[in-house]
């Protein structure tokens, strides 16, 4: 797991300061080597902060080069099946200097060109330039586990881990008018944008090639779902679920470096867990973290899977004081404003206090096994289609914000269903707090749409996909990396495995998503190790006191008579501590420490 960055300047070829700068503004995410690699002939530069997994001597060091040096790759992530890929190239007369999956990437570009992602079960945000054609190529993994970041401005290329690094190019970069907009609305900054004008997502699952004398490029997906349901057993999805994910973990096992699970005492960390014991034996690591507010604690559900597997764990409580103390820190944190993260940042702080250097997470679990209550609410709200929209609308006079959601089930254009489900502030709502026009947050909002197929897909399928390409894409794995990367650990996640996602996909709805009990079929495939004191509980989730902490947070509001108000209204829970800490989010200037 590392930090790249690149820059291809046609007018004034880069420098090793410009590049350096970029790359350093990253050096939390990878703090155990650095290089700089500079091609004058194409005015390029790459840069690479290394946090070192596998391969841990200098022979991964980065960037890499080809051993005929004609091509060279930053790389970010982990490709977990490299040995097997190794072991074709092999046969196939390549020859191998370092352990790394970095050099395997190189030779099977060489070897099968643009063609090589589709062959990577991984995670990666990478960069190969290509000397002999000319040519610089940026691809993003099959989920978008990992981020890449891009610009195509003043005759230059600027590309990154993280879009605080943009800001080492330009200060006062041009500031994205609408991320505030985007960020009321949903919580998050919707890929491709991001809160800088010009810089966007590389999409995941697919590659851009640049031809570099003249920066013209084009994108290509290399993955993608079929949704060809093959599988209408649930006998055969439960044995097919039970070997792809035991797979699956043993893959994300593979470190030459310190690995354990953060244990949260539910269903999916609890799978991951014993599932690991297999591979692990005594070295098994686990973390969890705790409260002193019991109603929140998970501690005896912990403890049910600690004890079956004798795991050498870790317990850390979080205390209010921890998490006000932390604040600024975890503003430096975060990449992009986001209303979830701060979870994210206690694990893998805690996680590198343990001597971790990498944990296995459950993200991906909820989405693609229906364990969201958006899964439980889609046939009540099938009642909405028979309302006229006139009605819908009138929520809009309700003062309650949860009421004035029921207007989003009005949108067409939108699945009206998520923003129910998820979205944060109305469109009145946005227009009041940032003094914009009310059309303009509707025309923002009426632009993302998903695509056709979807609108034709099982219902349940449809919820999935929503769950999965917004709330987990945008919120829970961008939150997650630059978290984890903030303190030089890597996140893992198993169930996001790329044949256990394509496996997934293959399993008819009717079969994969139960109303009576979520999480139905990944707990049949698991029954036999899963205590059914973990699985037979109402679903709590791994959440903070945020309810009761967040009226001590130092955010900017004796100016601001709504940020006042709000916070006047979190001890008698009018207020939401999410709406909070949103609204909030948007009114921090640059004067605070917040680097975006």
């Amino acid at each position: 797991m590392c930090r790249i960055a690149g820059i291809v300047n046609l007018q004034n070829s880069p420098t090793e300061e410009h590049i350096i700068a970029m790359r350093d503004s990253m050096m939390h995410g990878g703090p155990d080597d650095k290089g700089v690699y500079i091609d004058e002939e194409y005015h390029l530069a790459f840069g690479h902060r290394r946090l070192s997994l596998i391969d841990l001597s200098s022979a991964g060091h980065q960037p890499m080069y080809s051993s005929d040096k004609k091509i060279v790759i930053v790389f970010n992530g982990e490709i977990y099946n490299y040995l097997d890929i190794q072991q074709d190239l092999i046969q196939l007369g390549y020859e191998f200097k370092s352990h790394s999956d970095t050099e395997v990437i190189l030779a099977a570009y060489q070897h099968w060109g643009n063609d090589c992602f589709s062959k990577f079960n991984g995670m990666f945000a990478l960069a190969i330039f290509d000397k002999p054609n000319g040519k610089l190529i940026l691809a993003r993994d099959h989920a978008g586990i990992k981020p890449l970041y891009y610009s195509f401005i003043n005759s230059a290329l600027y590309f990154a881990s993280e879009v605080k690094a943009f800001k080492t190019i330009d200060s006062n970069w041009t500031e994205n008018k609408d991320w505030r907009t985007y960020f009321l609305l949903f919580g998050y900054i919707p890929e491709p944008f991001t809160t800088l004008k010009n810089v966007f997502s590389l999409a995941k699952g697919s590659y851009m090639e640049i031809e570099l004398k003249t920066l013209q490029h084009q994108t290509k997906p290399f993955f993608a779902i079929s949704y060809e349901y093959k599988i209408h057993s649930e006998i055969e999805a439960v044995e097919a679920v039970r070997l792809h994910l035991d797979k699956a973990v043993k893959r994300h096992l593979i470190s030459d470096a310190p690995i354990g699970l953060f244990l949260s005492g539910g269903i999916d960390s609890s799978i991951l867990t014993l599932l690991a014991k297999k591979y692990s034996g005594d070295q098994l690591h686990t973390l969890s973290i705790d409260f002193d507010e019991t109603v929140f604690s998970e501690k005896k559900y912990q403890q049910i899977i600690i004890k079956s597997t004798n795991a050498k764990h870790q317990s850390f409580t979080v205390t209010k004081n921890d998490f006000v103390n932390a604040i600024p820190d975890i503003l430096q944190a975060m990449d992009q404003p986001s209303n979830d993260g701060i979870n994210s940042y206690f694990i893998t702080k805690y996680a590198k206090e343990a001597g971790l250097k990498a944990v296995l997470s459950g993200i991906g679990a909820d989405e693609l096994f229906g364990g969201y209550p958006s899964f439980s609410r889609t046939g009540k709200l099938k009642f909405s289609s028979i309302i006229p929209d006139l009605i819908l609308k009138t929520a809009v006079l309700f003062p309650d914000d949860k009421l004035k959601k029921i207007q989003f089930l009005s949108n067409k254009k939108f699945p009206g269903h998520y923003l129910f489900n998820r979205g944060f502030f109305t469109p009145d709502r946005v227009a009041q707090y940032l003094d914009i026009n009310k059309s303009s947050v509707e025309n923002i909002l009426n632009s993302f749409q998903p695509p056709d197929f979807v609108k034709n897909l099982h219902p349940l399928e449809q919820v999935c996909y929503e769950e999965t390409n917004w709330y987990m894409q945008n919120q829970l794995l961008k939150d997650t990396d630059y978290m984890s990367m903030w303190h030089s650990v890597e996140v893992r996640v198993p169930f996001l495995d790329k044949e256990l996602m394509h496996l997934v996909y293959s399993i008819h709805p009717d079969i994969r998503y139960n109303s009576k009990q979520i999480k139905h079929l990944l707990i049949k495939a698991f029954v036999d190790i899963l205590p059914e004191s973990i699985w037979n509980r109402p679903k709590q989730g791994f959440v903070f006191p945020f309810q009761q902490w967040m009226s001590n947070v130092p955010l900017p509001y004796n100016d601001n008579p709504i940020l006042a108000n709000m916070k006047n209204g979190l001890a008698s829970g009018k207020t939401h501590w999410s709406k909070y800490w949103c609204y909030g989010l948007t009114q921090i200037s640059k004067k605070h420490t917040a680097s975006w």
